[in-house]
C-alpha cells in the first residue's frame, strides 16, 4: 500500500490555500477550471437518485420506517454527495488547481469519494486517515488513484492534513469545516429534498422524524435546515456513537466539548465539536452504544438482506427507539434514517465475531432488545 511519511509540523490555516502560483485570468487555467466543473456536474447529472427502502414493521402499528440507501452512489456511500459538493466549492473558490494535490482528513468513506473526483478531474489525492481504517476502504482509495497517509492518533488528522498541504503546495479540503457550507441546503436535489420527493405517494409523506448520524455534521445540518426552510413539522434526531463529543456538546451547550479517543464506528463520531455540526438546527440527540450499532446492522441484514456499515446501525437503533415511543403513545406516522454505506467494507469489523471479541463488545443483549421490539413494539434495553 502506498503511503506518505508522517512528520510533525505546524498547523496551516484550513481553507487558506496558496493560489499565488495560479494566474486565474490565464485562459489555459480558465479552460481547465470550466472542464473540471463540467466533469463534476456531469457526474451528478448521470447518477440516478438513491433508493428509499422500507423496513418491515407490523402493519397494526401504523408506522412506516424507511432507509435512504446512500450505498448506491458510484463510490458506495453518502459521502459521494459531500465530495461532489466539496470539489465544486473548492474549484469555484480557486482552491483546487491543476497539478496540485487535494488533501483530506478522513476515516475512509469521504476519502474514497474524494479520490474518485480527484481522478475525474486529473489532480493527485492524499487521504490522511487513522491506521485502524478498514483495509477495504484503503483499497478503494488506491483503486481510484489516491494515496493513504496514516496517523496513529485520529485526533491528529487535522493538523497532519493541513501540514501535508503546506508541504506539497496542495489544498486541504477540510470536510469538517466546509461540509455544511458547500452543500445547497435549500434544495437542488440535496438529500433532504430527495427524501420528500420520494415520500410524496406514501401514506405519511411528511415524516415525523428523520434520524441522521454525524461525522462532519453536514448531513444533519442540510436536512434540518431544509426542514425548517420548507416549514415542515418533521423533527430531526442525531444519533451519536461512543467516543464522540457531539452528544455532550449538544446536551451541555458546550462548543468546546472533546472526547479522549477515536470512534470505533467509522465515518461518524468526532473527538471535537466540528465547525460543520450545527447543534441549534436539530431537535434531539441520542447516545448509542457501539455494540447496539453492530446489533442493528445485523438485524437490518436479517430483515432486508442488505449489509451496511456501523454508522447505519447507529441511526437505525435510534429510529427503533423513536418508533417504540410512538407505539407506546399510539402515534402513527413515518420515520426515515439512512444506509450510509455498504457493509462489504466492514466484513473484518462489524461482521466479524473475532473483531467484536477483540473490542470487548457483546451484542447479545442489544440483539435481544431489537428482537423484542420488532415483535412487541416495546422498548427495553
Amino acid at each position: 500500500m502506498s503511503t506518505t511519511e508522517n512528520s510533525a509540523v505546524s498547523l496551516r490555516t484550513a481553507g487558506a490555500t496558496a493560489t499565488a502560483d495560479v494566474d486565474r485570468s490565464d485562459p489555459a487555467y480558465r479552460s481547465w477550471l470550466k472542464e473540471a466543473v463540467r466533469k463534476v456536474q456531469a457526474d451528478a447529472n448521470r447518477s440516478a437518485d438513491t433508493h428509499l427502502l422500507r423496513f418491515p414493521l407490523p402493519e397494526k402499528w401504523g408506522i412506516d420506517l424507511y432507509l435512504k440507501d446512500e450505498s448506491t452512489h458510484p463510490t458506495g456511500s453518502l459521502k459521494h454527495r459531500l465530495a461532489r459538493s466539496l470539489f465544486l466549492y473548492g474549484l469555484c473558490n480557486g482552491w483546487v488547481r491543476p497539478g496540485k494535490p487535494v488533501i483530506e482528513a478522513s476515516s475512509g468513506s469521504t476519502a474514497v469519494s474524494e479520490a474518485y473526483f480527484a481522478k475525474l478531474i486529473g489532480v493527485p489525492f492524499i487521504a490522511v486517515m487513522p491506521r485502524t481504517t478498514s483495509q477495504e476502504k484503503c483499497r478503494l482509495i488506491e483503486f481510484h488513484g489516491g494515496q493513504c497517509h496514516f496517523v496513529d492518533d485520529s485526533r491528529t488528522m487535522y493538523e497532519e492534513a493541513a501540514a501535508l498541504a503546506e508541504r506539497t503546495g496542495g489544498h486541504y479540503m477540510d470536510q469538517f469545516t466546509y461540509a455544511e457550507r458547500a452543500t445547497d441546503w435549500r434544495g437542488n436535489n440535496n438529500i433532504a429534498e430527495s427524501m420528500y420527493q420520494q415520500l410524496k405517494l406514501e401514506r405519511y409523506p411528511e415524516p415525523a422524524w428523520i434520524v441522521a448520524t454525524a461525522g462532519t455534521g453536514g448531513t444533519s445540518a442540510t436536512i434540518a435546515r431544509y426542514v425548517h426552510y420548507m416549514q415542515h413539522d418533521t423533527r430531526i434526531c442525531v444519533a451519536d456513537p461512543e467516543n464522540s463529543c457531539f452528544f455532550d456538546g449538544w446536551t451541555h451547550h458546550d462548543p468546546d466539548a472533546t472526547a479522549d479517543c477515536g470512534s470505533r464506528i467509522e465515518g461518524i463520531g468526532r473527538p471535537r465539536m466540528e465547525p460543520s455540526f450545527v447543534p441549534g438546527a436539530v431537535d434531539r440527540m441520542m447516545k448509542v452504544p457501539d455494540a447496539a450499532s453492530v446489533a442493528a446492522v445485523r438485524a437490518l441484514e436479517s430483515a432486508i438482506g442488505r449489509k451496511a456499515g456501523g454508522s447505519t446501525g447507529t441511526g437505525l437503533w435510534s429510529a427503533f427507539k423513536i418508533i417504540a415511543e410512538m407505539v407506546a403513545h399510539e402515534r402513527t406516522g413515518s420515520v426515515v434514517t439512512l444506509i450510509c454505506d455498504g457493509g462489504e467494507r466492514y466484513l473484518d469489523k462489524y461482521y466479524s465475531d473475532d473483531w467484536l471479541a477483540s473490542q470487548g463488545l457483546d451484542i447479545g443483549p442489544y440483539s435481544a432488545a431489537i428482537a423484542r421490539f420488532l415483535e412487541t413494539g416495546a422498548w427495553q434495553e
